[in-house]
């Protein structure tokens, strides 16, 4: 099981950037168009690093579900491979068998 610090940091910054994802999109969508003039675009650079650093989707991190194990996370099931194992072994997961040859 992870830290629940790391958890609940982890949980904070998805809260954050949902808040803020259309207000930063729209930002970036201003400093990317090269008809406007540097002027507005660079102010809205500005506004764009004002925002909280953890905003920013990029600084979500993968965690289980079921641990909050940040690697080995599978992102279809939102579950690490060792919680996706310890559920099919006891056969939680319909279809998934333990191999043995």
């Amino acid at each position: 099981m992870a830290k629940a610090s790391a958890i609940n940091k982890n949980n904070k910054r998805i809260k954050l950037s949902n808040k803020l994802f259309k207000k930063r999109q729209s930002l970036k969508k201003i400093i990317m168009n090269k008809k406007l003039p540097l002027e507005e675009r660079f102010k809205a650079q500005q506004k764009l690093s004002k925002l909280p650093r953890n905003s920013a989707k990029i600084r979500v991190m993968n965690r289980c579900q079921i641990t909050g194990r940040p690697h080995g996370v599978y992102r279809k099931l939102k579950i690490s491979r060792i919680a996706l194992r310890d559920l099919g072994l006891s056969g939680l997961i319909p279809g998934m068998t333990k191999s043995s040859w």
